[in-house]
């Protein structure tokens, strides 16, 4: 029998916690109810945590499967933890009782008393909860035996409401022995799924590649213990992690698999068989394919938590890993069969044949063409992902003596699997091309693929693009393509712009001499885009040179398109109704192209877009899109959480934002990925800044600042941090460094032309003016630099110099223009839907004192706010070196900050600071 239970925190269960603990107090009974693996133990142990730390005591039971047949043992196990002092004030024939239950003697004379014993365990709760509360921990209920259940029942109805009770059981659709010790009427709590952010927050812990949270929360459906079992099923497989698309379940994510899937009948599992088998299974093709009572099957299924049945009759697995475990423990002849069912049964004619094909094991040639034309079928309909499978299966199935038609089968599926981000199946067919007498084409169109398939994670294929270029030696087409692929990653993982703009021009030449103009206008839009970021002001010439090239309307690798170039280049320029009319017209076209991808780099513009534009809830819309889009494609999810954290900085929480960013921040750098590591920095820092969190947000930002130096980045309309850093050096009181930086790139910004970057820098001017004792000078820039975001129709942006305005007018006390400024910073916000700006609005805007407080004084106003946070430290005993880790300052900036601040009040001395603190 299991005496302690599992002391990691459990993540994403805040909210629950507290909800149970409320009930606790409030009813004295709660119950918890959830699958296998879904945290319960974790639960009761961070609640019974709780409850110690409070003073209580807690009688904690954790009964295994083979207590069950035991009669009273659990009940034996409660009492063992008892004192021997509660024991001893028990009446003679309850204690013996009690005696008789532990087995602490043998005479057996007396006989068992049986109300003895229930009075007993009654009297040992009512004399616990003399000095304190009592919680009665009782986790995997339903593995009680029945004696002791009714003892506990009995007991726990009697007790007084000191004494709480706590249940967990695995248990659906109700709690029957929860019920039985909390009380008639009682329900469990079902305990929800963890979502991706939280899957993410469980790996991290574990000390698991963040950026597999996607894939694995769609494998495991949220269940924290699958969801364990899978990334170290992962994380021990010999494929790299950051590219596995199917995750391995074998080993111990097996049997947790299986221990879910036990909680459904028997009878249920032929059907659950034929659902996990189909690719879209429904109630009506199961029934057609032989189940007849598939709805009743299906519904105890459900119960069991194991499918979901929509009202359309739709069938979905609870967890992505449950149908792999059914369809790999079913032997070949029950596959075959349900396959050969579903493939008589299925008016879908690709559907069908798949199933024809997977119900058979020989080659044939006639179902292998038939199969290859399902796969051109799913090709024009977007569906690149199942072209790739149903590519991988033509060749399969092909005989031997048609060793070309099986080649062009496997670099179709290659290139199929490369374009859907499938780097699984990219890798498997670009295998058995490499491992057949391939010409150099197709050897370099399967690496390519593979490249094409690893997303954001290039920085470990040298040696696949060492091979491709190998392959490609003498044929310029082919050295273009792979040139071109180079190009990408020099400046993904490389982050050198500058040598990846002179791979574009390479492959640009090269792509012109082979004749490939599609080819030829990528390689002109990365020159373009990598011109843009250096600064060069012939990148839009470049450009429209690319734009005016004959090329499909969505080639491979949207990102190096001219087309979607020039709506990014309007978006940093901020035309942004034009962008939004662009992206809009591209997206059905990326869709139909089935590169996930593409739809990914459109769903983000349109966020970018929406949030600049003061659309604050169509971005969220947008973000969630993009980030769903990601899980389900099993993408690289950096990107996506780097969108999602710019989405909840701007119109949803602040909380929620840090989270994202910091996700993002970690995939990024797992996958080595310099563009959007900076990018979730600056997400970060941005909430940091709002959130008056000073230091943290100037290391933050510098680390944005030393990256995009590092990748010689120029434009600054790009990654717009500078603003941001600068402002978060004002609060910090480094105002020389704030006063270099805004004067060094609003240059740059002017001689760009970039209006918004300007503004921006203006509005940290304005805060600078300020801590330096211009405050009139700063509320004629700030109250110009709102009225410029006004006429650019940057509301946020606006929003925000209105607060820089309030705090401002506030700082030298005049407190009519500050609050009008606040009203209308708050008017803005709520009109754009930006939620954290508004709420930040209507708080008092700064660390200040509230009117008549005892810092409501000349003193605090003689101060900036970095220079107040210090005084109010020190004046309360803060030593420097407490002050500087408290700040994440060094010690020799507090040193200078102190004998401003001492020069500013005429005080020599600690003492003399907090006596003027005090006094003034």
């Amino acid at each position: 029998m299991a005496a302690t239970g599992n002391a990691d925190a459990p993540v994403g269960r805040g909210e629950l916690i507290a909800a149970v603990d409320r009930a606790l107090h409030t009813h004295g009974r709660a119950a918890l109810t959830g699958a296998a693996g879904a945290g319960k133990t974790a639960l009761l142990t961070a609640l019974a945590a709780a409850a110690r730390s409070r003073g209580e005591t807690v009688l904690r039971l954790d009964p295994e499967a083979a207590d069950r047949h035991i009669p009273e043992a659990s009940v034996a196990a409660l009492l063992t933890a008892v004192p021997a002092a509660v024991l001893d004030r028990l009446s003679g024939p309850q204690r013996t009782a009690i005696a008789l239950l532990r087995r602490e003697t043998d005479d057996l004379r007396a006989g068992r008393d049986r109300i003895a014993l229930r009075l007993a365990i009654v009297e040992v709760l009512r004399n616990l909860a003399v000095n304190a509360p009592v919680l009665v921990v009782v986790d995997n209920a339903q593995f009680l035996d029945e004696e002791s259940v009714d003892l506990l029942r009995f007991a726990l109805r009697l007790t007084p409401p000191r004494v709480r009770t706590l249940v967990a059981e695995c248990a659906r659709g109700g709690a029957p022995v929860a019920e039985a010790l909390c009380g008639p009427g009682t329900r469990g709590t079902a305990i929800p799924p963890l979502g991706a952010d939280e899957v993410a927050e469980l790996l991290v812990s574990h000390g698991l590649p963040a950026r597999l949270a996607g894939r694995i929360h769609r494998a495991s459906g949220g269940n924290p213990r699958l969801a364990l079992a899978l990334g170290h099923s992962l994380a021990e497989s010999r494929e790299p992690v950051h590219h596995a698309d199917t995750l391995p379940v074998s080993g111990q994510a097996r049997e947790v698999a299986r221990r879910l899937l036990a909680e459904a009948p028997a009878a249920a599992r032929p059907t659950l068989l034929l659902a996990a088998l189909a690719t879209r299974p429904t109630t009506a093709l199961l029934r057609r394919a032989g189940r007849p009572d598939a709805e009743a099957e299906l519904a105890a299924a459900e119960q069991a938590g194991l499918v979901t049945v929509a009202e359309d009759g739709t069938v979905e697995f609870t967890a992505g890993a449950l149908p792999s475990v059914l369809a790999a423990d079913a032997g070949w002849p029950d596959r075959a069969a349900g396959h050969a069912a579903l493939a008589a049964a299925d008016d879908d004619p690709v559907q069908a044949t798949r199933h024809r094909a997977l119900a058979v094991d020989t080659p044939d040639e006639d179902l292998a063409a038939a199969v290859s034309e399902a796969a051109a079928s799913c090709r024009r309909r977007g569906n690149r992902a199942l072209a790739a499978e149903l590519g991988m299966l033509a060749a399969d199935r092909t005989p031997a003596d048609r060793p070309g038609a099986e080649l062009a089968r496997l670099v179709a599926a290659a290139e199929d699997a490369g374009c859907a981000g499938r780097a699984d199946l990219a890798r498997r067919a670009a295998r058995a091309v490499l491992a057949r007498d391939a010409s150099p084409a197709d050897r370099v169109r399967a690496r390519l693929a593979v490249i094409d398939a690893a997303g954001q994670a290039l920085a470990d294929l040298d040696e696949t693009f060492a091979h491709a270029a190998l392959d490609a030696a003498g044929d310029p087409a082919l050295q273009a393509l792979v040139q071109l692929r180079v190009a990408w990653k020099l400046n993904l993982s490389d982050g050198d712009p500058v040598r990846s703009r002179t791979a574009a021009a390479e492959a640009g030449e090269l792509a012109r001499r082979g004749g490939d103009t599609v080819a030829e206008a990528m390689a002109l839009t990365v020159r373009a885009r990598m011109g843009r970021i250096l600064g060069d002001p012939c990148a839009e010439t470049i450009l429209a040179e690319a734009l005016a090239l004959p090329s499909p309307e969505v080639p491979i690798g949207l990102r190096n398109a001219p087309r979607y170039l020039a709506v990014r280049h309007a978006l940093f320029d901020d035309w942004l109704d034009d962008a939004r009319q662009q992206l809009l017209a591209l997206l059905p076209a990326v869709e139909r192209t089935g590169s996930c991808e593409d739809v990914f780099e459109v769903l983000r513009s349109l966020t970018e877009v929406e949030l600049r534009r003061g659309r604050c809830d169509a971005g969220m819309a947008w973000a969630r899109r993009s980030l769903a889009c990601t899980i389900e494609a099993g993408l690289s999810p950096g990107p996506a959480w780097y969108v999602a954290a710019m989405a909840e900085a701007t119109g949803g929480s602040f909380a929620r934002a840090t989270g994202y960013a910091r996700r993002g921040i970690q995939a990024s750098e797992e996958e080595r990925d310099q563009v959007f590591l900076s990018r979730s920095l600056y997400a970060l820092g941005t909430v940091e800044l709002a959130m008056g969190e000073t230091a943290k947000a100037v290391a933050t930002l510098r680390r944005v600042a030393d990256l995009e130096a590092a990748q010689q980045v120029v434009d600054p309309s790009i990654l717009r941090w500078h603003g941001e850093l600068a402002e978060a050096l004002v609060a910090a009181d480094a105002l020389d460094e704030a006063a270099g930086l805004v004067a060094g790139w609003r240059a740059v910004a002017v001689d760009l032309g970039r209006p918004a970057v300007i503004a921006a820098l203006d509005r940290a001017q304005g805060l600078l003016l300020s801590a330096g004792g211009d405050a009139e000078a700063a509320v004629r820039l700030l109250t110009y630099t709102a009225q410029r975001f006004a006429e650019l129709e940057l509301p946020v942006e606006r929003g925000r110099t209105l607060l820089a305005l309030a705090r401002v007018e506030r700082r030298r006390r005049r407190k009519a223009p500050a609050r009008t400024a606040l009203a209308e910073a708050a008017d803005v916000f709520t009109a754009a839907g930006a939620k954290p700006w508004a709420e930040l609005a209507r708080e008092t805007p700064a660390p200040r004192p509230a009117p008549g407080g005892p810092l409501d004084t000349p003193v605090a106003a003689a101060l900036t706010e970095a220079e107040l946070t210090l005084a109010l430290l020190v004046g309360q005993g803060a030593s420097n070196q407490e002050a500087a880790a408290k700040l994440f300052l060094s010690v020799k900036t507090v040193e200078a900050r102190l004998t401003r601040i001492y020069q500013k009040l005429n005080v020599r001395s600690r003492a003399q600071l907090a006596t003027a603190l005090r006094a003034r």
